[in-house]
């Protein structure tokens, strides 16, 4: 096969094209602290300055070998946009909402969003650091955007207890902030692809069987997948915390080019549900193996997934800030291990 770049290792992937290697990299968060001592761009500034994010996003392609850039590290930013108001996080703790829009029914059901949201100073430091992350790595490294979606979005405007609650007592409200929600995915995710990102990633737990039965997710949420899926502009990557088995067939026909799983999931069964119908994307566990583990239970997880058949390797799920270095270079190098076999 014909030399690849890794963006169009990763961008074939995605597509169910042949590739010479799987690609490994994460389509979750990458900050840590060792990352930001590396490149000298700390959590909280780095999730609020644009030239600090592409620094600290940077760094887990430059030191780690990553085969990827991804950002940002937390998903406040649509919710601050919307009106929520936040805690700044630390080094290593990242932002949270502590205080959501609309508490009762008929705010919830009276809420609007301005037409110039993507205008709003969070919204505008993540186009900006897609440009600036773009001009950096050049055109041979995929850009890979992160942003919550519509069920997640629903929770930052009238909070998880409401959230939960309406869902079963009051749907009509949740279904108005779903649809508010698959809007501003769309016209986020465009913009990001505009701006130089080649995918956007979704994390959107909040739709998953964790929270709500899985018939939820195909009556309530299925929907609004597909029409994210079928009015962007380029790759789209859902990501799902949790035990998301239940609703892996579900999953596979949203159009979304991408599936990223958590290491609840059994991998094996996962890509026998799925099949060709989308790309596998994970499951090494961030925490039991990545933070906690040393390099050589690294491998072996990595070789795991490998042997299951993921379609490119990653973390499980968002990185923990205190992960070390040395297990992320671990995981490239059991990628690179399985290959020279």
């Amino acid at each position: 096969m014909a030399f690849m770049t890794i963006r169009e290792r990763f961008l074939d992937c995605l597509i169910g094209s042949d590739v010479d290697k799987i690609p490994v990299c994460s389509v979750t968060q990458t900050g840590t602290v060792e990352l930001m001592e590396a490149t000298g761009s700390y959590w909280p500034e780095a999730h609020y300055n644009p030239e600090k994010m592409a620094t600290l996003a940077i760094g887990a392609h430059k030191i780690v070998g990553l085969e990827g850039v991804r950002y940002p590290f937390d998903g406040t930013d649509i919710g601050q946009a919307l009106g929520c108001e936040i805690k700044n996080g630390t080094l290593d703790s990242q932002p949270s909402i502590y205080k959501s829009p609309c508490q009762t029914k008929e705010d919830a059901l009276n809420f609007s969003i301005s037409e110039n949201i993507l205008d709003s100073e969070r919204l505008s430091t993540l186009l900006d650091a897609t440009k600036i992350i773009r001009g950096r790595v050049g055109e041979d490294v995929p850009i890979i955007a992160g942003m919550v979606g519509p069920a997640a979005i629903a929770t930052c405007i009238v909070g998880v207890t409401n959230y939960l609650m309406w869902c079963i007592t009051n749907p009509e409200i949740i279904k108005h902030l779903l649809k508010i929600g698959t809007d501003i995915c769309i016209d986020y995710s465009n913009a990001l692809l505009e701006h130089g990102a080649d995918a956007i990633c979704i994390p959107d737990s909040e739709s998953g069987p964790d929270l709500l039965p899985p018939s939820c997710f195909e009556t309530l949420f299925l929907p609004l997948y597909k029409k994210i899926s079928s009015n962007t502009t380029g790759p789209m990557i859902l990501h799902m915390c949790g035990d998301a088995t239940d609703i892996l067939d579900s999953m596979a026909i949203t159009g979304f080019e991408g599936l990223s799983i958590e290491e609840k999931v059994n991998t094996k069964y996962a890509n026998d549900v799925i099949g060709k119908r989308a790309c596998l994307i994970g499951n090494v566990a961030p925490v039991d193996i990545l933070l906690s583990s040393q390099p050589s239970d690294v491998i072996k997880d990595a070789q795991r997934c490998m042997d299951d058949g993921v379609n490119i390797l990653a973390p499980g799920c968002g990185l923990a800030p205190h992960t070390p270095t040395k297990n992320l270079k671990a995981l490239v190098y059991a990628r690179n291990e399985y290959y020279k076999n």
